[in-house]
């Protein structure tokens, strides 16, 4: 017979490792848009 208990969380939201991650992810956003803006730009100056 199977129990009705709800499913544990796969991690605490508070856990250190957890806020790391996220923080990296952020760094790595903000700096991918940087070097997009940057080509953009770098393109819009350009020469023709």
């Amino acid at each position: 017979m199977t129990s009705h208990r709800a499913p544990k969380p796969l991690a605490d939201p508070d856990r250190p490792v957890e806020r790391a991650v996220t923080a990296a992810l952020v760094l790595a956003t903000l700096a991918g848009l940087g070097w997009i803006v940057g080509m953009i730009y770098t393109v819009a100056q350009w020469p023709l």
